[in-house]
Protein backbone atom coordinates (compact mmCIF):
# COMPACT_ATOMS: atom_id res chain seq x y z
CA UNK A 1 0.00 0.00 0.00
CA UNK A 2 1.50 3.15 -0.99
CA UNK A 3 0.91 6.48 1.34
CA UNK A 4 1.14 9.82 -0.45
CA UNK A 5 3.36 12.19 1.60
CA UNK A 6 1.67 14.55 3.69
CA UNK A 7 1.15 18.27 1.85
CA UNK A 8 3.47 21.00 2.87
CA UNK A 9 2.92 24.86 3.71
CA UNK A 10 5.13 25.41 1.15
CA UNK A 11 3.74 23.35 -1.91
CA UNK A 12 0.00 24.13 -0.29
CA UNK A 13 1.01 28.05 -1.17
CA UNK A 14 2.51 27.06 -4.40
CA UNK A 15 -0.06 25.38 -5.40
CA UNK A 16 -2.30 28.27 -4.70
CA UNK A 17 0.03 30.82 -6.27
CA UNK A 18 1.89 29.73 -9.42
CA UNK A 19 -1.56 30.14 -11.64
CA UNK A 20 -2.00 33.48 -10.56
CA UNK A 21 -0.03 37.23 -12.24
CA UNK A 22 3.09 38.74 -10.51
CA UNK A 23 0.56 41.73 -10.27
CA UNK A 24 -1.57 39.88 -7.96
CA UNK A 25 1.41 38.45 -6.27
CA UNK A 26 2.47 41.65 -5.25
CA UNK A 27 -1.35 42.78 -4.20
CA UNK A 28 -0.75 39.86 -1.60
CA UNK A 29 2.60 40.79 0.08
CA UNK A 30 5.18 38.93 -1.82
CA UNK A 31 7.74 40.26 -3.85
CA UNK A 32 8.41 38.58 -7.44
CA UNK A 33 11.56 36.84 -5.94
CA UNK A 34 10.04 35.55 -3.02
CA UNK A 35 7.35 34.12 -5.81
CA UNK A 36 9.98 32.78 -7.93
CA UNK A 37 11.83 31.59 -4.66
CA UNK A 38 8.57 29.33 -3.80
CA UNK A 39 8.43 28.16 -7.18
CA UNK A 40 11.90 26.73 -7.21
CA UNK A 41 12.94 23.50 -6.67
CA UNK A 42 13.57 22.67 -2.36
CA UNK A 43 16.64 20.93 -2.39
CA UNK A 44 15.07 18.02 -0.23
CA UNK A 45 13.09 17.23 -2.95
CA UNK A 46 15.31 17.40 -5.97
CA UNK A 47 15.97 14.73 -7.95
CA UNK A 48 19.63 14.65 -9.54
CA UNK A 49 19.38 13.98 -13.43
CA UNK A 50 22.95 13.77 -13.73
CA UNK A 51 24.47 13.05 -10.78
CA UNK A 52 23.72 9.37 -8.91
CA UNK A 53 22.52 8.73 -5.39
CA UNK A 54 26.05 8.80 -4.21
CA UNK A 55 27.47 11.39 -5.45
CA UNK A 56 25.02 13.63 -5.11
CA UNK A 57 25.66 13.25 -1.37
CA UNK A 58 28.98 14.14 -2.10
CA UNK A 59 28.24 17.33 -4.14
CA UNK A 60 25.97 18.10 -1.16
CA UNK A 61 28.12 18.27 1.57
CA UNK A 62 31.36 19.62 -0.26
CA UNK A 63 29.25 22.93 -1.94
CA UNK A 64 28.39 22.90 1.67
CA UNK A 65 31.48 23.29 3.17
CA UNK A 66 32.61 25.33 0.02
CA UNK A 67 30.34 27.92 0.58
CA UNK A 68 28.92 27.77 4.13
CA UNK A 69 25.91 29.39 5.77
CA UNK A 70 26.12 32.32 8.14
CA UNK A 71 29.57 33.61 6.70
CA UNK A 72 29.47 37.64 6.74
CA UNK A 73 26.51 39.27 7.39
CA UNK A 74 25.09 35.82 8.03
CA UNK A 75 24.93 35.43 4.03
CA UNK A 76 23.35 32.31 2.45
CA UNK A 77 25.22 29.05 1.75
CA UNK A 78 25.32 27.03 -0.97
CA UNK A 79 22.73 24.52 0.28
CA UNK A 80 20.45 27.76 1.02
CA UNK A 81 20.90 28.68 -2.57
CA UNK A 82 20.84 25.77 -4.27
CA UNK A 83 24.15 25.58 -5.47
CA UNK A 84 23.93 21.75 -6.13
CA UNK A 85 20.67 21.94 -8.33
CA UNK A 86 22.58 24.22 -10.45
CA UNK A 87 26.11 21.72 -10.89
CA UNK A 88 23.25 19.09 -11.68
CA UNK A 89 21.72 21.44 -14.36
CA UNK A 90 24.54 22.55 -15.74
CA UNK A 91 26.27 19.34 -16.38
CA UNK A 92 22.96 17.59 -17.59
CA UNK A 93 23.37 20.07 -20.83
CA UNK A 94 26.13 20.95 -22.58
CA UNK A 95 28.34 22.17 -20.16
CA UNK A 96 31.71 22.55 -21.28
CA UNK A 97 31.19 20.57 -24.84
CA UNK A 98 33.38 23.04 -26.73
CA UNK A 99 36.46 22.53 -24.98
CA UNK A 100 39.01 21.39 -27.62
CA UNK A 101 39.90 17.72 -26.91
CA UNK A 102 42.49 16.96 -29.46
CA UNK A 103 45.76 15.70 -27.48
CA UNK A 104 48.32 15.63 -26.94
CA UNK A 105 47.28 16.22 -23.55
CA UNK A 106 49.95 17.07 -20.30
CA UNK A 107 48.32 16.85 -16.86
CA UNK A 108 51.67 18.18 -15.64
CA UNK A 109 51.59 21.04 -17.57
CA UNK A 110 51.40 24.71 -15.90
CA UNK A 111 47.91 25.97 -15.12
CA UNK A 112 49.23 28.88 -17.35
CA UNK A 113 49.60 26.63 -20.76
CA UNK A 114 45.35 25.80 -20.20
CA UNK A 115 43.06 23.32 -20.54
CA UNK A 116 45.56 20.02 -20.43
CA UNK A 117 43.68 17.02 -19.11
CA UNK A 118 41.44 14.61 -21.56
CA UNK A 119 37.90 15.38 -20.18
CA UNK A 120 35.29 17.14 -20.34
CA UNK A 121 34.41 18.69 -16.94
CA UNK A 122 31.38 15.88 -16.95
CA UNK A 123 34.29 13.14 -16.42
CA UNK A 124 35.76 15.16 -14.13
CA UNK A 125 33.25 15.00 -11.57
CA UNK A 126 32.20 10.98 -12.33
CA UNK A 127 36.08 10.52 -11.59
CA UNK A 128 36.76 13.09 -9.43
CA UNK A 129 34.30 12.03 -7.01
CA UNK A 130 35.35 8.14 -7.63
CA UNK A 131 38.48 8.49 -6.36
CA UNK A 132 38.09 11.22 -3.70
CA UNK A 133 35.45 8.53 -1.64
CA UNK A 134 38.17 5.76 -2.49
CA UNK A 135 40.85 7.53 -0.32
CA UNK A 136 38.06 8.71 2.18
CA UNK A 137 37.26 5.36 2.75
CA UNK A 138 41.02 4.05 2.83
CA UNK A 139 41.58 6.71 5.18
CA UNK A 140 38.62 7.40 7.77
CA UNK A 141 35.97 4.08 6.30
CA UNK A 142 33.60 6.37 5.44
CA UNK A 143 32.46 8.36 2.26
CA UNK A 144 32.91 11.48 2.21
CA UNK A 145 29.35 12.88 3.25
CA UNK A 146 29.57 10.97 6.78
CA UNK A 147 32.66 13.01 7.88
CA UNK A 148 32.74 15.53 10.47
CA UNK A 149 32.86 19.13 9.33
CA UNK A 150 37.01 19.41 10.25
CA UNK A 151 37.85 16.12 8.16
CA UNK A 152 35.38 17.17 5.50
CA UNK A 153 37.37 19.98 5.14
CA UNK A 154 40.48 18.81 5.49
CA UNK A 155 40.17 16.40 2.54
CA UNK A 156 38.75 19.11 0.30
CA UNK A 157 42.16 20.97 1.27
CA UNK A 158 44.78 18.12 0.24
CA UNK A 159 42.64 17.61 -3.32
CA UNK A 160 43.53 21.52 -4.02
CA UNK A 161 47.11 20.86 -2.73
CA UNK A 162 47.36 17.57 -4.95
CA UNK A 163 47.41 15.41 -1.53
CA UNK A 164 45.37 13.17 -2.61
CA UNK A 165 47.30 11.12 -4.87
CA UNK A 166 45.12 10.58 -7.94
CA UNK A 167 48.17 8.23 -9.79
CA UNK A 168 47.93 5.88 -6.91
CA UNK A 169 44.42 5.59 -7.18
CA UNK A 170 44.94 4.67 -10.92
CA UNK A 171 44.10 7.93 -12.76
CA UNK A 172 46.97 9.22 -14.53
CA UNK A 173 45.00 11.82 -16.41
CA UNK A 174 43.54 14.00 -14.29
CA UNK A 175 45.10 15.23 -10.45
CA UNK A 176 42.97 16.20 -7.84
CA UNK A 177 43.85 19.80 -7.98
CA UNK A 178 42.01 19.76 -11.24
CA UNK A 179 38.29 18.29 -9.80
CA UNK A 180 39.20 20.65 -6.73
CA UNK A 181 39.39 23.77 -9.42
CA UNK A 182 36.57 22.49 -11.50
CA UNK A 183 34.17 21.99 -8.07
CA UNK A 184 34.97 25.56 -6.24
CA UNK A 185 34.67 27.22 -9.78
CA UNK A 186 31.02 25.60 -10.39
CA UNK A 187 30.11 26.18 -6.99
CA UNK A 188 31.20 30.24 -6.77
CA UNK A 189 28.96 30.36 -10.61
CA UNK A 190 26.05 28.48 -9.26
CA UNK A 191 26.21 31.00 -6.06
CA UNK A 192 26.40 34.12 -7.77
CA UNK A 193 25.00 33.10 -11.46
CA UNK A 194 21.22 34.71 -12.69
CA UNK A 195 18.27 32.25 -10.90
CA UNK A 196 17.41 31.26 -14.02
CA UNK A 197 20.40 28.49 -14.18
CA UNK A 198 19.13 26.79 -11.45
CA UNK A 199 21.10 28.51 -8.06
CA UNK A 200 21.36 31.89 -6.48
CA UNK A 201 17.57 30.85 -5.19
CA UNK A 202 15.79 34.04 -4.34
CA UNK A 203 18.77 36.01 -5.63
CA UNK A 204 19.86 35.43 -1.44
CA UNK A 205 23.73 35.46 -3.02
CA UNK A 206 22.98 38.82 -4.71
CA UNK A 207 20.89 41.01 -1.67
CA UNK A 208 23.78 39.29 0.59
CA UNK A 209 26.58 41.47 -1.41
CA UNK A 210 24.20 44.24 -2.76
CA UNK A 211 24.62 43.21 -6.60
CA UNK A 212 22.28 44.91 -8.53
CA UNK A 213 21.71 42.17 -10.50
CA UNK A 214 20.17 42.52 -14.18
CA UNK A 215 19.01 46.10 -13.79
CA UNK A 216 19.07 48.36 -16.93
CA UNK A 217 20.88 51.26 -15.83
CA UNK A 218 22.37 52.39 -11.93
CA UNK A 219 25.24 54.71 -13.59
CA UNK A 220 24.11 57.64 -10.76
CA UNK A 221 25.53 54.83 -8.03
CA UNK A 222 28.91 53.95 -9.72
CA UNK A 223 31.04 56.64 -8.56
CA UNK A 224 29.07 56.93 -5.12
CA UNK A 225 31.46 54.99 -2.74
CA UNK A 226 31.13 53.97 0.58
CA UNK A 227 27.32 53.94 0.32
CA UNK A 228 25.44 50.91 0.67
CA UNK A 229 23.04 49.97 -2.46
CA UNK A 230 19.62 50.79 -1.62
CA UNK A 231 17.53 48.86 -4.53
CA UNK A 232 17.12 45.44 -4.49
CA UNK A 233 18.22 43.08 -7.11
CA UNK A 234 16.72 42.36 -10.58
CA UNK A 235 17.09 39.26 -12.52
CA UNK A 236 17.48 38.55 -16.25
CA UNK A 237 13.26 37.71 -16.28
CA UNK A 238 12.72 40.71 -14.27
CA UNK A 239 11.99 39.27 -10.71
CA UNK A 240 12.50 41.80 -8.73
CA UNK A 241 14.37 41.13 -4.78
Amino acid sequence: MVFNKPTTRRKFLLGALVALPVTTLIAKGLTAAQAAEMAAPELSDYNPIFFSANEWQFILAATDRLIPAGGAGKAPGALETNVPIFIDQQLHGDFGREIYMQGPFSPNAPATMGYQIPFYPQNIYHRGIELTEQWCQQHFNKPFHALTTEQKDDVLTKLQKNEVDFTGLGESNMHASHFFSQLLSDTKHGYLADPMYGGNKGMKAWIAIGFPGARASYLEWVKQHNIPYPLGPVSIKGERA
